[in-house]
């Protein structure tokens, strides 16, 4: 299977998660966007099969890839993933997300074998109208901002791919749409966690811009199980039926504010830091975002299986295993072992 942007943060998390399940995965995506990073600090280009380190708005490039791979499930993920960059840098934002998106399948259509596709958009891809109800996946694209407007663009184009080209062939195209998802191995730039976390490292009060702003927050490993299962489905002989936008988001008590989360995070950490707010002029990001989910837990079977206060605890757990220059991978097959031993207790 090829996963693009298993380089970055989600992409790193899935990749280590396939490597573990004895996967062949192939990567392809630039290289890791952080320094440290996820992907470099657990080794994970030994595990992988190829990886290929190129632009994903390179076309050309892209085909050949997956020609060479012929792979059956493609996960892509390569994107510009940042709110605030996206305000600094729209073409490349736009060019990336949007035109990304094209390359990658077109490369599928011209490419056999392909049988599922699972495109990872973001929940900021609808019309936000600050609805204190959650999203469905029948909702309008939107979105304020260059990033939350480009995703939305990557749906729409994402469909107009499933119905002009694979709803008579074998290839199934399906939207994953998730929440805001929190993890060890973060360190992205003006990303709610990893400043945080940067804050507690350095024993300085935790800067935050929008602490009463409400959002869908969940660890990685629960949209990346929802990931999984909709690759499955996908795969099945009937995949066709699956080939659909899909939310996986938490359950309506974890849609929390980014105060709860700064809070929770700080006591987990237990060095008595303490948060300001931030009062310097912001561009603007949603209040409230929610995601309603019940359509992926009545026709997948999928449901959330950590409680935030769990998720938090679990970042806290990684970072100081990080600082500690613990063993990170025993860190990350035991919180995957968790997860999933809940799933199979459920």
């Amino acid at each position: 299977m090829l996963v693009t942007g298993h380089t970055g943060f989600k992409g790193s998390w899935l990749s280590f998660w396939l490597q573990s399940l004895a996967a062949e995965v192939h990567g392809y995506a630039l290289q890791p966007p952080t320094d440290p990073s996820l992907f470099v600090a657990c080794d994970l280009v030994t595990g992988m099969a190829s990886s290929t380190i190129a632009d994903v708005r390179d076309e050309e490039l892209v085909l050949q890839t997956l020609r060479r791979v012929r792979p059956e499930v493609v996960f892509h993920l390569a994107a510009q993933p940042l709110v605030r960059q996206s305000y600094a840098s729209p073409v490349e934002t736009y060019s990336v997300n949007v035109l990304g998106t094209v390359h990658l399948l077109e490369a599928v259509r011209r490419t056999p074998g392909v049988r599922a596709v699972v495109n990872v958009t973001t929940d900021k891809c609808y019309e936000n109208r600050e609805w204190p109800w959650g999203y469905r996946e029948n909702e309008p694209m939107g979105g304020f901002d260059p990033y939350s407007s480009s995703k939305g663009c990557a749906e729409l184009v994402t469909s107009a791919y499933r119905r002009s080209f694979f709803e008579s062939s074998g290839t199934s195209v399906a939207t994953a749409r998730a929440g805001n998802v929190i993890g060890g191995g973060d360190w992205a730039n003006d990303r709610l966690v990893p400043d945080i976390i940067r804050s507690l490292e350095r024993r300085e009060p935790v800067r935050v811009r929008n602490p009463r702003s409400i959002r869908p927050w969940q660890h990685v490993l629960e949209p990346l199980s929802g990931y999984l299962r909709l690759a499955e489905a996908l795969h099945e002989a009937d995949g066709h039926r699956f080939a659909e936008a899909w939310n996986f988001g938490p359950e309506d008590g974890d849609a929390r504010p980014v105060q709860w989360v700064v809070e929770r995070l700080v006591a987990e950490w237990g060095d008595g830091v303490s948060w300001v707010l931030d009062e310097s002029p912001q561009p603007h990001e949603a209040t409230c975002l929610k995601l309603d989910c019940s359509k992926s837990r009545s026709l997948l079977g999928w449901l959330p299986r950590w409680r935030l206060s769990r998720a938090v605890a679990a970042v806290a757990e990684w970072h100081r295993t990080y600082a500690a220059r613990g063993a990170l991978r025993e860190v990350m097959l035991e919180q995957i072992s968790s997860h999933q031993a809940i799933r199979e207790e459920s």
